[in-house]
């Protein structure tokens, strides 16, 4: 008999009470269950989801799901060539209305244009030529076919001064005019962008204050006044650069010195305006949740800037850029009056002066064509970067 306070050990098992063999005294199914290390099924059956009845709740959820399924993938669920050829499509139509519209407009020119041709002491047999010349003998619709059909060929007609072609009229003054708004785009996409992450990622901090201070002074400055005042400074105080163009003889890349003064006038607006959308458009995506999970994914701070904010960010950069191409058109008409330099700009001006018809519808349908592609080619951009941001 054992002593009080002392528990003897049951069968099977040690001094301790511990059980020698557990799973000995176990069921089968029940030792197999542990050996596996899993719970065993308390009998519930699996259901099958592929058989489930879909409910007025699922059926809501799926139906909110479908509506987004364009918006997921686009506008209008269409992939980038077809939106590419969209756009390109709606172009053809645009230039078609301004054409249409640049014809009416110079055909309503008050006054007879054969007689503001010829000059002040007008001659009656030259009119009678300017008048053939120009077509007014003939009804307007037909002059308009003829002159659409000739525009579809790439037969703009002659000028009315020179009596020369007005592609040859447009061919010559368009390198001078290339280059200025070429150089102050490629200048202009770096510099902008730089500025705008620069600014961005401490936004209030001291370089922010700076750069947006600068940015929002420039701004402020017409063009004419830009020209005249770094005329006055670099060309007539301090004599370091030319005032103009005059005497230059040759291609003006050959003279890089009479470009800078031109191209800084051109670049100090866009460079203005681009950065500023560029810092906004960054501030706001370095505080959406997906920069934040990147952030916490342990990505570094440069590659979160420039991998994953700047692209979705650059879509309103892209379309101010497609803008400053535009305002580029008019910009360029007073940098080359101020600069005197032969380019488009120049040759419009003289064009309309002169009232010399067919240089003016040539240079305007150039410029609206101009116009009309950049903006597409910004379009399809954005729409690679952000297909949400063209839907909106």
């Amino acid at each position: 008999m054992a002593a009080p306070g002392i528990r003897c050990p049951l069968p099977g098992s040690d001094l301790h009470g511990r059980c020698r063999h557990p799973r000995r005294d176990l069921p089968r199914a029940s030792r197999d269950v542990a050996r596996r290390g899993r719970p065993r099924r308390l009998g519930f059956r699996r259901l099958d989801r592929r058989h489930r009845k879909q409910g007025p709740r699922s059926a809501a959820v799926a139906g909110e799901l479908a509506g987004l399924g364009p918006l997921r993938q686009g506008l209008g669920g269409v992939s980038l060539r077809a939106y590419a050829l969209q756009r390109i499509a709606f172009g053809v139509v645009q230039v078609l209305g301004v054409a249409t519209l640049v014809f009416v407009l110079t055909e309503a020119l008050p006054g007879d244009a054969a007689v503001v041709v010829a000059g002040d002491t007008p001659d009656a047999e030259r009119i009678e030529r300017l008048r053939a010349a120009m077509e007014l003998d003939r009804p307007v619709v037909e002059r308009y076919l003829g002159w659409l059909g000739g525009l579809a060929r790439g037969d703009l007609g002659a000028s009315l001064i020179s009596e020369r072609a007005v592609t040859d009229t447009i061919r010559s003054g368009l390198p001078p005019t290339v280059l200025l708004a070429g150089v102050t785009m490629v200048l202009l996409i770096p510099t902008a962008f730089l500025l705008g992450v620069v600014s961005a990622r401490r936004p209030g901090g001291a370089a922010d204050r700076v750069i947006s201070g600068i940015t929002l002074s420039f701004y402020s400055v017409p063009e004419f006044a830009a020209g005249v005042l770094l005329i006055a400074v670099f060309s007539v105080h301090l004599n370091i650069l030319p005032a103009n163009a005059l005497g230059y003889v040759g291609e003006l890349a050959q003279h890089p010195p009479v470009l800078i003064l031109p191209i800084t006038v051109l670049l100090i607006r866009p460079l203005c305006s681009v950065s500023r959308l560029v810092r906004a458009g960054l501030i706001d995506a370095l505080q959406s949740p997906y920069v934040a999970h990147a952030r916490r994914l342990g990505i570094s701070s440069w590659r979160v800037l420039w991998m994953h904010a700047l692209p979705s960010s650059g879509g309103a950069a892209v379309q101010q850029l497609a803008r400053t191409a535009d305002w580029l058109l008019g910009g360029v008409i007073v940098v080359e009056a101020i600069f005197v330099i032969p380019g488009l700009g120049t040759t419009l001006v003289e064009s309309v002066g002169n009232r010399d018809v067919p240089v003016m519808q040539g240079l305007a349908v150039l410029f609206a064509a101009t116009t009309i592609a950049v903006n597409i080619a910004a379009d399809v951009v954005t729409y690679r970067l952000n297909p949400q941001a063209v839907a909106r």
